[in-house]
């Protein structure tokens, strides 16, 4: 009883301060207890009210997040983190610019990007890369529809070549079903070419990775498995979002630091590997404004 009365104390604490996910997880830790007690009458009672509180909450949290989204980042800071974070040193131009439009992306700043990944399409280095961002883009703003219709439309418009398309293809097809939507996507016809050539099927240097888990080897978290989903990925770099909230995380991944324990997820493998984080950022505006952007190179065990 003295836990019960702890928790929803704490609930209303964290209320109060605008922790609405603590107090919903200290309000449903509650109810479970209420449940398993046989000392509480009209018990059904009480897991009604705190039930409503958590409605409640819940909505405040979808405002929150409505309103978290709308928020946006001026020309100005789309320009600097367009250059601050594109690594251009040893890089080519072309190159340079594929990076400056992922780091607006990996700060939530998908319409710029979006715009920036539709320019880089007529790159033939390239152009691979940027529409595969131009997929994950629109599945980050929740409209695998547009991503469907913008596969439609490089097919009728012949602006890829049938590789392309087909890695395209794999590749937006694993990401709709990651998002539980099963579809029929438009198959590629092989083009007609004459017997006597040949072509040899490029080799992608690294998997698309969809995800990784991170066994904590030390501190408070210690053996904990921390699940990331991968927002964008270039070569052997892919960058993840932590939250804020994973403070004793961050406090571990400083730059430099070598993961040696991970299991990266991609659409036709699982494989265990290493990983030495190479950047991470503080996300000071836009809709993923307090949390943090890191980069991990992935690397040989």
């Amino acid at each position: 009883m003295k836990k019960i009365k702890s928790l929803l104390q704490e609930a209303e604490v964290y209320r109060v301060q605008g922790l609405l996910q603590e107090a919903m997880q200290k309000y449903k830790t509650a109810s479970e207890l209420i449940m398993k007690t046989n000392q509480i009458k009209s018990k059904q009672n009480l897991i009604h009210v705190i039930s409503k509180k958590i409605r409640a909450l819940e909505n405040d949290f979808d405002k929150s997040k409505k309103k978290q989204a709308s928020q946006k980042m001026s020309k100005k800071s789309q320009d600097l983190v367009k250059s601050k974070f594109s690594f251009s040193k040893g890089m080519g131009k072309d190159e340079a610019a594929l990076e400056g439009a992922i780091a607006l992306a990996k700060f939530g700043q998908y319409k710029r990007a979006l715009s920036e990944f539709n320019n880089l399409l007529t790159i033939d280095s390239i152009r691979l890369d940027a529409a595969k961002n131009i997929i994950r883009c629109y599945m980050a703003l929740s409209s695998p529809d547009k991503a469907i219709d913008q596969f439609k439309e490089w097919i009728s418009r012949n602006q890829l070549n049938s590789d392309q398309l087909k890695k395209i293809h794999f590749f937006l097809e694993n990401s709709l079903k990651k998002s539980g939507i099963k579809i029929a996507l438009p198959e590629i016809k092989e083009p007609d070419l004459p017997d006597y050539m040949e072509f040899e099927e490029e080799e992608e240097d690294v998997l698309d990775i969809s995800s990784i888990g991170i066994i904590v080897d030390r501190g408070s978290q210690k053996g904990k498995v921390v699940e990331l989903d991968v927002s964008f990925q270039t070569g052997n770099i892919i960058n993840v979002i932590t939250s804020s909230k994973e403070r004793a995380l961050i406090e571990i991944l400083r730059v430099g630091f070598r993961i040696n324990d991970i299991q990266f997820y991609s659409p036709i493998a699982i494989f265990k590997g290493s990983g030495i984080v190479s950047a991470m950022t503080r996300i000071n505006s836009g809709p993923k404004k307090g949390d943090y952007s890191l980069d991990i190179k992935v690397v040989s065990s």
